[in-house]
């Protein structure tokens, strides 16, 4: 990454001290005028021209930073501006930039600075009068009309942050072209940088390559062809990692409440983590034994019996959950999120207690627009961040995710000798060829009743 010329960064920094900027917030108002100045170089913008903070902002967007870390950046370079206006323009070095510093100082949200763009994005996206590229509003358009394409297939959250970034990423790699006059030529292209220059893994590239699809067939309302001469890459078979119920053991020790609790449902279950995370109080059904999970991985619902030796710490998080609920109204606070038009339909849900959450967070969250206080519930880093603290302080030898325990509760199942159709069900996969991949460790018998290995 670009540093700051000396002489610059000197005055830059006294700047800082004159606009009372806190001590503790400086080191993030330099980094984003390093990255500022490395966006340039990559796409030969003139840094001193506020023309060319849009498209470093834009491309922030892109990363997936917050609007407060927008906002900061977007004011750290203008007052690099009001440097420029009793000095001449400062001359970027020709080398070539590096990646952003991987440290702990770099600003929160998103993947960090500006990195790992196309090489052929590096050219000039505007003409040589130093004019923005005139289909910068047209290419935020198309991210408006994937949007909404997206929300009416009632697709998932992620695979409108997915398609989106990629989009982002396919339009540094045609220089902010006219989004009409894209071809399938230039997305074989761009598939081919992936894979060449960028050595992405096969699953990203045809992620990627999804996404065009979609936005040239339902955004940009384009005929795609028949894309026989676009090559789809390959997949390896991905065993995947198992753990013995020892190991899992020895990590559940180390997590916290609820992250204990929360790992044992994955086990127990087979959830997968946004699975797990958002479950509220109506999906448990202790008298039936049945844990039944709405809204799974292509929004459909299944059921799961609940192991029978978490019922306590079941009951007992529920008991905190209505605790919590009852100081929350008596704080008046606006009620649990809930999703899409449910509390329009329903205008009292959102502080009935059926819809609250099993694992709330430990903070109200304010929005910004009404002011109202609501609770989220635990976020997945938090819960990731848990887990791989807990597999270090176990000094496993095995790579631990959240998905590992779905992956070893089907396993368990397997050597106890369960029918495939029913781990099948248990998952919720909706072909059997993808419950087939855990066959790869056991061989499989049937079995009339279904437990969780918890119960074994």
């Amino acid at each position: 990454m670009i540093d700051i010329p000396g002489d610059l960064s000197a005055r830059y920094r006294v700047l800082l001290d004159n606009k009372d900027i806190p001590v503790k917030f400086r080191v993030f108002y330099e980094k984003w005028l390093r990255y500022y100045l490395d966006f340039c170089h990559k796409y030969t913008f003139d840094p001193s021209r506020q023309e060319s903070l849009p498209h470093f902002i834009a491309k922030l967007q892109t990363k997936g930073q917050s609007p407060v870390y927008q906002q900061q950046a977007g004011h750290a370079v203008a007052l690099y501006y009001t440097l420029l206006q009793h000095v001449l323009p400062v001359t970027v070095p020709p080398e070539k930039p590096t990646c952003p510093e991987k440290d702990s100082g770099r600003p929160a949200g998103g993947q960090g600075g500006v990195r790992d763009e196309p090489e052929a994005a590096r050219t000039s996206t505007h003409n040589d009068r130093g004019k923005p590229a005139p289909f910068v509003d047209a290419w935020n358009k198309v991210i408006d009309g994937l949007s909404a394409e997206i929300k009416y297939r009632h697709y998932s959250p992620k695979t409108l942050s997915s398609y989106a970034t990629w989009t982002r990423k396919f339009q540094f790699f045609c220089h902010s072209r006219d989004p009409h006059s894209l071809t399938p030529s230039d997305v074989k292209e761009f598939l081919i940088f992936l894979a060449v220059k960028q050595r992405v893994s096969a699953s990203s590239q045809n992620q990627a390559f999804n996404a065009l699809l979609f936005l040239f067939r339902h955004v940009l309302k384009t005929d795609f062809g028949d894309h026989k001469d676009i090559v789809r890459a390959k997949r390896s078979k991905y065993i995947p990692v198992v753990l013995s119920r020892d190991e899992i053991d020895a990590v559940i020790k180390y997590l916290d409440p609820p992250y204990d609790l929360a790992a044992k449902l994955l086990y127990g279950c087979g959830l997968r983590l946004f699975e797990c995370l958002k479950l509220r109080v109506d999906n448990f059904n202790f008298d039936t034994g049945l844990l039944t999970v709405h809204d799974g991985k292509g929004k459909k619902d299944r059921s799961v019996p609940l192991p029978q030796t978490l019922l306590v710490e079941l009951k007992a998080q529920l008991q905190t959950v209505i605790e919590l609920h009852q100081k929350d109204l008596a704080a008046g606070y606006a009620g649990t999120f809930l999703d899409n038009r449910l509390e329009k339909k329903y205008k009292n849900a959102a502080k009935e207690l059926v819809w609250q959450w099993f694992f709330p967070a430990k903070t109200l969250t304010v929005l910004p627009d009404t002011k109202e206080r609501r609770r989220w519930h635990i976020h997945e880093t938090h819960m990731q961040e848990a887990l791989r603290w807990a597999s270090r302080k176990a000094r496993l030898t095995k790579r631990v995710s959240a998905h590992t325990f779905r992956h070893s509760f089907a396993t368990h199942l397997l050597q106890a000798n369960y029918d495939i159709r029913t781990i099948q069900t248990l998952l919720g996969h909706s072909d059997v060829r993808t419950t087939m991949i855990y066959t790869h460790c056991v061989p499989s018998r049937t079995v009339k009743e279904a437990k969780s290995p918890l119960d074994f």
